[in-house]
């Protein structure tokens, strides 16, 4: 059930209404609106008897929520969420370019890389402190000290950063350094993860599983928020098919699907989708061509010799070609949605 709460609903108000929602055993979450605040009823084993909730001073009308997915759904949220992260805002404000190379592997690599990524147009960093690798003998990343060096990133070019947790062991230090928390697609259902992820104060990048259905990765979503943490991003990476002439395949439908049903942001990352380099420039024009809210793409500046993703990585060169590429194809489809 969603509470909609009147215009002129006071402090107090509201939080009466949480109060005796609570008191009935229900987690009530307020979700702040436009023009008004809403509470969405959680937990709820059975339909909720609105009469009684109608009745609450300040209460303008209590809504059924057909979703399974209830804070991420719009109809909990009508307008979209707009995450704001170090000065970036990501959402419906325009196409956000995120760009750094798969792994940090020293600081001289990540300070060149930061440098040129931020002159072409990127205005966040990546970067891979913790790399779950299918192979236990390959680089599994440097751990803190990789973390210190994106804080030295950030620092330097001011870009936030984003980089990927990889169990509940990490995730502090991780929280501590990184101003975007990445979970991963192998732990898109790792729901102690995603429980830990929502009672950060961190923004979290949700991955799609690489086989998880666009409602699954919504619902693991749901765990971040049921938390209390509501500046979440989702990014579609692609999904595992039969194919064998790409790494996955990347599924643009779910990026409409997405904003039908979710205020959430959502961007593309053509780069663990493509798993080569020929691939990651068209996937990435395409993914401005849908509206994704932002595009994740690895560059490096000497990628024979990455030590983790180094096919899929573009040179920085391919990558300021690419940045004007997506913004130019971004801004004409915004011009024709304007016109309509």
């Amino acid at each position: 059930m969603l509470v909609v709460m009147r215009r002129d609903a006071g402090k107090e108000q509201i939080e009466a209404v949480i109060s005796e929602l609570e008191a009935k055993g229900y987690k009530a979450r307020p979700i702040p609106g436009g023009d008004r605040v809403s509470i969405a009823v959680l937990f709820n084993k059975e339909p909720v008897d609105s009469t009684w909730v109608q009745e609450l001073p300040g209460v303008k009308e209590a809504i059924t929520v057909t979703r399974p997915f209830k804070l991420v759904s719009r109809e909990t949220k009508p307008e979209d969420t707009v995450v704001s992260v170090g000065g970036v805002k990501i959402g419906n404000q325009g196409m956000v370019i995120i760009a750094g190379p798969c792994a940090i592997e020293s600081e001289d690599q990540a300070m060149v890389i930061a440098e040129q990524v931020k002159a072409a147009g990127a205005e966040i960093f990546r970067g891979g402190a913790f790399k779950p690798r299918t192979s236990p003998y390959s680089f599994q990343g440097l751990g803190e000290a990789g973390l210190k060096i994106l804080e030295k990133v950030r620092q330097t070019t001011g870009m936030p950063v984003v980089t990927e947790v990889m169990d509940l062991v990490c995730f502090d230090m991780v929280e501590a350094y990184a101003d975007i928390v990445q979970i991963g697609t192998r732990n898109m259902q790792n729901f102690s993860l995603l429980r830990r992820a929502g009672q950060s104060k961190r923004p979290v990048l949700l991955k799609r599983g690489m086989s998880a259905t666009v409602e699954e990765w919504l619902m693991a979503a749901e765990y971040i928020m049921a938390e209390g943490n509501p500046n979440v991003i989702l990014c579609e990476r692609g999904v595992r098919t039969f194919v064998r002439h790409s790494r996955n395949t990347l599924d643009f439908s779910a990026v409409p699907v997405v904003q039908r049903e979710s205020h959430l942001p959502i961007i593309v990352d053509p780069s663990h989708a493509a798993g080569f380099r020929d691939q990651v420039m068209p996937l990435a024009r395409a993914a401005a061509a849908v509206s994704a809210h932002g595009v994740m793409v690895e560059v490096h500046n000497e990628p024979e010799k990455a030590r983790s993703d180094g096919v899929q990585s573009l040179y920085p060169q391919q990558f300021e070609v690419l940045c004007k590429q997506m913004r130019a194809i971004y801004d004409v489809f915004q011009t024709t949605e304007r016109l309509k």
